[in-house]
């Protein structure tokens, strides 16, 4: 008996330790909803999404002068966390600077602007959809795993910057690194192509 003893106590020190894990992420999971509802909410209130424009951009990098592309990345990634469309920033680098510089400002603001939306929804929510346990579920997350720049950059492509891939994959197991990379790769065609369509519709 006292060697069964011994045998089961650690059992069930481990699983008062493991406890309070699922509960810790339940309330980070309700702090990442009332974040996402809280940042509609005061855009709303703000009327952030309705007064945000292109011209409105426009006019800050111009007015700014050297100092207008920092304040674009930073609208930008805020924009990105209030559910502005990441085309208005994209729109609004085009008309700036025209072909030559728009291209790489709108690159580069695009994955400031992820980046920072997957930092600060990690941060918040953690990686709830990690721990999953429905099947497909983890059919869908698997190919995540196995391949995530792979996934990420093909998600890109279909839904370039929309907040809510940001929040889903900030929520996934994969990685910061991976979730750059794709994120770069699978934004390489979609910036160019919009930055010089935009531009060729305003010449014209």
């Amino acid at each position: 008996m006292s060697r069964t003893q011994r045998v089961e106590e650690p059992e069930h020190e481990t699983v008062a330790i493991d406890a309070p894990r699922p509960r810790r992420q339940r309330w980070r999971t309700w702090l990442l909803v009332l974040f996402f509802v809280g940042t509609l909410a005061a855009a709303k209130a703000t009327g952030l999404d309705e007064h945000i424009s292109v011209e409105v951009v426009r006019n800050w990098m111009q007015s700014m002068g050297v100092w207008g592309f920092v304040a674009f990345l930073g609208v930008f990634a805020a924009g990105e966390l209030m559910h502005v469309p990441g085309m208005v920033f994209v729109s609004a680098a085009s008309i700036a600077y025209g072909q030559a510089w728009g291209v790489p400002a709108a690159y580069f603001g695009s994955l400031v602007s992820v980046g920072i939306s997957f930092l600060v929804v990690r941060g918040i929510g953690g990686q709830p959809l990690g721990d999953v346990r429905k099947p497909w579920m983890k059919k869908i997350l698997a190919r995540l795993t196995d391949r995530p720049v792979t996934t990420v950059a093909l998600l890109r492509l279909v839904l370039f910057l929309t907040p809510a891939l940001n929040y889903a994959l900030a929520m996934s197991s994969i990685r910061f690194r991976d979730y750059m990379i794709g994120s770069a790769l699978g934004l390489l065609i979609p910036i160019p192509v919009m930055v010089l369509f935009i531009d060729w519709i305003a010449t014209w």
